[in-house]
């Protein structure tokens, strides 16, 4: 693939995480992103715990960074202009005095006249803004004459604290048939999650990484926090305008999620998405001269088609299996953006016909494998923060029946004999985090994409009525993330609400 497409697949895969993936790993189940909270969240934002710990805000010591990753997951050469750090912050807020992480951030310095800093979260949950920044800086480079762009590593996620489960996620990612198998292997996961990572299980919710938010926008000397969240960083925004209104800047929220939605109407709802996006890929590859049938049915019929014969018999790929399972992903992998549509087209054509190596790459972009192996721990991530935030604990029985409304509706995202890994997860959930009142704060712009496969357009609207200070931006077009999209009326409103604070009017569409 050209590594502009390659680009726009990492600028998608980071958002990927409010996208459904399967409560065994696999795509299509109960628990994919969404709420928040810890053991220590129902503090109130003016509490004492909470001023002592932001007086003690630390401060960040920057240097170049050392083990930044190229689009290919191999290390890139130091750049001068980059720069990373790290914050000490409490592994537990309630107790601020008590022990500490680190979390780890990266800068890229404004080549202006500064305003402030812009705070980036790009997704997930689980996705690593010190990788993802340097990675989509091109795209913001608007952004970056005024702001010194921030982001940084969410608590439990790789650099800070990440969540490891024991090399357990190959086996996870395998397709299975048999529920009992399924389930087993959702308790063998958490169960590798509780001893590798047991110590910050409890802290990983949505509502300690908001609070550790606050002490990032004291570290880097702004009164007020200006921050972008993509998907699930729409989640964390919101949870942070709750917590801390008054220190609320300028705020976009992008590609908005609804915390108020129960598994089970996530995953039926995103499945309805992804049927839309899978529609609308099948005909514009006709329209653009496909490879694959003659009229959009004709497409999806060849897609599944091939899916289905990987389940009898997996496509050899050097050293390794493109499974069922693997072949899932990387055909929902392409859907999140309408620049990624043409990946799909390939890797299927080319899989067709006996060299399953794209589709193997999408795959493996999504759940965050390097080419030694390893994997990155968004996925591992994703399962902890999810089970942090959200009392829901799925039974086996109502995890099989949320992937049978899910094959009634894309069956390309269904998973038989899929597990419920939150339905054995060794930390109970909290529901603090559904709460979403931003009273007293700065306009939160928010916006909603009609073409949107994961966090479908009323979420935003539900988002958006819920802050109380939302600014509603509905997008026309297709994809997740409408800024990465490119589309110029995007940008223009959000470029001239963060550099210029010129607030769109109510009901402005692109």
């Amino acid at each position: 693939m050209k590594k502009t497409l390659l680009a726009a697949l990492v600028s998608a895969i980071a958002l990927a995480g409010c996208g459904s993936t399967g409560s065994s790993g696999s795509p299509g189940s109960a628990e994919s992103p969404g709420s928040a909270e810890s053991p220590s969240s129902a503090e109130s934002p003016g509490s004492s715990a909470s001023r002592a710990a932001a007086k003690d805000a630390g401060q960040v010591t920057w240097s170049m960074c050392t083990d930044l990753v190229g689009f290919d997951g191999k290390p890139t050469k130091p750049d001068p202009s980059v720069e990373c750090g790290k914050l000490s912050v409490p592994l537990d807020h309630a107790k601020p005095g008590g022990e500490k992480i680190d979390l780890a951030l990266i800068r890229i310095k404004a080549t202006g006249d500064k305003l402030g800093s812009l705070v980036f979260n790009f997704g997930g949950p689980g996705a690593s803004g010190v990788d993802m920044l340097p990675l989509s800086a091109r795209a913001f480079a608007s952004l970056g004459t005024r702001y010194d762009l921030v982001s940084f590593d969410p608590r439990g996620v790789d650099r800070s604290s990440g969540v490891k489960c024991g090399g357990q996620l190959d086996k996870l990612l395998a397709a299975t048939t048999s529920a009992t198998d399924g389930d087993r292997m959702a308790k063998e996961f958490a169960a590798a999650c509780s001893k590798d990572s047991g110590k910050v299980l409890p802290y990983v919710g949505t509502v300690s990484a908001a609070k550790d938010l606050d002490l990032i926008r004291a570290a880097v000397g702004d009164e007020k926090l200006n921050y972008i969240g993509f998907s699930y960083g729409t989640h964390l925004g919101a949870v942070y305008a709750t917590q801390f209104p008054k220190n609320v800047g300028r705020f976009v929220l992008d590609s908005a999620f609804d915390p108020n939605v129960t598994f089970e109407e996530r995953a039926v709802t995103q499945a309805t998405g992804f049927d839309q996006a899978f529609a609308a890929f099948a005909k514009d590859c006709v329209d653009q001269g496909c490879d694959l049938g003659a009229n959009p049915a004709a497409v999806e019929g060849t897609v599944e088609t091939f899916l289905d014969g990987l389940k009898s018999k997996p496509l050899k790929v050097g050293d390794r299996d493109l499974t069922y399972g693997l072949a899932q992903l990387a055909v929902i992998t392409p859907l999140y953006a309408k620049a990624t549509w043409p990946a799909l087209e390939q890797g299927v054509s080319a899989a067709i016909k006996g060299d399953g190596s794209t589709l193997l790459t999408l795959a493996d972009l999504y759940t965050g494998r390097r080419p030694d192996g390893t994997y990155n721990t968004m996925m591992t991530s994703l399962q902890a923060i999810t089970c942090a935030d959200n009392s829901e604990r799925p039974s086996q029985a109502e995890a099989a029946n949320i992937n049978d409304r899910i094959k009634a509706v894309f069956p390309i995202l269904a998973t038989d004999g899929t597990g419920s890994i939150c339905g054995h997860w060794p930390v109970p959930g909290s529901n603090d985090a559904k709460r979403i009142d931003a009273t007293g704060s700065a306009p939160i712009l928010v916006i909603g994409g009609k073409g949107d496969p994961a966090t479908p357009y009323q979420w935003a609207t539900s988002l958006n009525e819920q802050l109380k200070t939302g600014v509603l931006v509905t997008y026309q077009g297709e994809g997740h993330g409408a800024y990465l999209s490119g589309d110029s009326c995007i940008m223009r409103t959000v470029d001239g609400y963060l550099l210029n604070g010129k607030l769109p009017s109510t009901g402005t569409t692109c």
